[in-house]
């Protein structure tokens, strides 16, 4: 069972804030990155997240009232909602969170060329072009940066099965179109 915390600090009490934010670390820090990295595959995203996370339950120390409900629960909602904001906003700009990909120098030092890399990611973007944002979103999420159906459910805030049919469909259409240009 979830631990409360029951100290809220008064207004303008440094020490209240700070005996909170060390009970908070203290008690949920751990879970909180690790749902944080579930969500997102990426460590060090997570560990933003939960900083950010640990911050804001810091700030809003008036929310963190052990008889409104259990403060875990809030703090893994503001980390689960942050993860979302930090997918989205990395899907709107078309790059991918939790990877990081670096191609490794040929003898001698030499970069291999990224043309094809260029264009393949050219590809995939005009066939996404071709779904529905719901679609999109979840083919990103499974194809593109390797979540689990369930990851993606818990960082889209979708059912799972969810999840699992907008796959189905969108790689339908996908494959259809890909079949028609060849």
């Amino acid at each position: 069972m979830t631990a409360m915390i029951t100290a809220s600090p008064t207004a303008g009490s440094v020490d209240g804030h700070d005996a909170l934010l060390d009970a908070l670390v203290a008690e949920h820090a751990r879970a909180l990155l690790a749902y944080t990295e579930s969500l997102i595959n990426d460590h060090y995203l997570a560990e933003d997240i939960v900083q950010e996370t640990l911050i804001r339950a810091w700030r809003h120390a008036g929310v963190l009232d052990s008889s409104k409900g259990s403060v875990r629960g809030w703090l893994l909602t503001v980390a689960r909602n942050l993860a979302i904001d930090r997918v989205r906003s990395a899907s709107s700009r078309h790059e991918s969170v939790g990877t990081e990909h670096r191609p490794e120098p040929l003898p001698g030092g030499v970069h291999p060329d990224h043309a094809d890399q260029v264009v393949a990611t050219q590809v995939t973007d005009d066939l996404l072009r071709h779904l529905t944002p719901e679609h999109r979103d979840v083919i990103r999420a499974t194809c593109l940066n390797g979540l689990t159906a369930k990851e993606t459910a818990l960082a889209l805030g979708i059912p799972v099965g969810t999840v699992k049919s907008r796959r189905h469909y969108a790689l339908s259409v996908l494959r259809r179109r890909v079949a028609d240009a060849a």
